[in-house]
């Protein structure tokens, strides 16, 4: 009988540190998969930063580099520039990539370094204790905003939608906007992230596929009912699709 599915060889066969309903393990699997089946995991590099992205390296079963908190996209494109053969992975939550970080990400993306950033888009700071992050919703609450996030409160602001911000520099390539709340999503995002390593395999500049996982320990919520949060109220905030597709007419 022929096998259809099994352990992805790149994804370490271990219990998982991650609360029930996360979606964190279903995107290691997702690019897991990816990287066996383009049969690169001795080439693959995972630059993992601080918050709950820095629990993967106990997970994926190749080299990774966990970079100070927001210089992710500086680590990452030292390790591309000195390995250029190889596939080099920016792993960052929304903290780390749109709050400490938003530097780094911005003129990276301008330059078209030519790495793939998974962006996890949880609407929260989930390590360090459920604060509002700069993707957290209008009036949903959080640690640091137990009101509700107010637009009009000093220092609260609205919700930055990363994909589209980095949509507009010319030096990104391929961005898109999946999320792991439907058997249907889960395999469209695996399709935008597929599309991006082979961007990146192909030495075109700068990709992106950000993602919408569910947080529910720090949204307060049963995983079912976090689920449907993120489906309802996250996803017309932060819709999917692919934002910015240049591959066909983009050049190395």
């Amino acid at each position: 009988m022929k096998k259809l599915h099994g352990h992805p060889k790149s994804l370490r066969p271990i219990p998982t540190k991650y609360c029930g309903g996360c979606g964190h393990g279903v995107i290691h699997r997702i690019i897991t998969e990816l990287i066996d089946e383009i049969n690169l995991r001795e080439k693959a590099i995972i630059t993992n930063p601080v918050g709950c992205a820095i629990w993967s390296d106990l997970y994926f079963d190749f080299d990774s580099v966990q970079p100070p908190h927001g210089r992710t996209p500086a680590a990452a494109t030292g390790v591309k520039r000195i390995l250029p053969d190889h596939l080099v992975i920016c792993y960052q939550g929304d903290g780390d990539m749109a709050a400490i970080g938003t530097g780094e990400m911005i003129h990276a993306a301008n330059r078209g370094e030519k790495f793939t950033t998974i962006f996890v888009n949880n609407a929260i700071y989930g390590m360090t204790g459920g604060q509002m992050a700069p993707t957290t919703l209008v009036g949903q609450k959080a640690a640091t905003a137990p009101g509700g996030r107010d637009p009009g409160a000093a220092g609260m602001g609205y919700p930055i939608r990363v994909a589209e911000l980095l949509a507009v520099l010319d030096g990104s390539r391929y961005i898109a906007r999946g999320a792991v709340n439907s058997p249907g999503n889960v395999r469209k995002t695996k399709s935008y992230i597929k599309k991006a390593l082979e961007a990146q395999r192909r030495g075109i500049g700068f990709t992106m596929v950000e993602i919408l996982s569910p947080c529910p320990t720090n949204w307060g919520m049963e995983p079912v009912k976090a689920v449907e949060w993120l489906e309802q109220q996250m996803i017309p905030v932060f819709p999917l699709g692919e934002i910015k597709n240049t591959l066909e007419e983009a050049s190395p």
